[in-house]
């Protein structure tokens, strides 16, 4: 686990943090995700426990808990599989892959069988707002947390609101992320 930054929780070796990154040529390409692993007593006969800390919009994980839905890691586990397998291979695939047929996130898998383009921005978006690596520096987890930039792109919209013809105050309202 060399390639990837590899934090214990309370000097555990069975409960730590990895730092993903989200796979190349795929929308996740540029996050960055801090990874929760808890691995049992009887690893590596039983599969280790995989969440994202940080909020990621895909069908098979689970907003709220970051719970991942990957049979390889649920149900197929071996004991011929390690944690490298689960960065490298599985959670890659099943970012560049998502199946929609078997959702942890419903309004995910919807919207990727609905409007592929409306569920890439989306993921775009998350990966802007939440995995953004400045949310990292110095080893810090930080969730949730807008840049400068990114509130003054919010408060920007606001300026464009004016006294001049209230007729236009309800459509530009409409246009705005409140």
């Amino acid at each position: 686990m060399s390639d990837y930054e590899v934090n214990l929780v309370e000097d555990n070796m069975q409960e730590f943090y990895v730092y993903f990154e989200g796979p190349k040529e795929t929308p996740y390409e540029g996050g960055l995700w801090r990874v929760h692993v808890e691995i049992p007593d009887q690893f590596p006969y039983k599969s280790p426990s995989i969440g994202f800390e940080n909020k990621i919009f895909h069908p098979n994980i689970d907003e709220t808990s970051g719970s991942v839905c990957l049979d390889v890691i649920n149900q197929a586990w071996s004991p011929m599989f390690d944690i490298f397998n689960i960065f490298e291979t599985f959670l890659p695939q099943l970012l560049s892959y998502p199946n929609a047929a078997d959702p942890l996130n419903g309004e995910a898998s919807s919207l990727y069988l609905r409007d592929n383009e409306a569920y890439l921005e989306r993921v775009k978006s998350y990966v802007k707002r939440y995995a953004n690596p400045k949310n990292f520096a110095r080893g810090e987890f930080k969730e949730d947390e807008q840049s400068d930039d990114e509130q003054d792109e919010d408060l920007s919209s606001v300026s464009s609101l004016g006294d001049d013809d209230d007729d236009d105050d309800d459509e530009v309202a409409g246009e705005m992320d409140l």
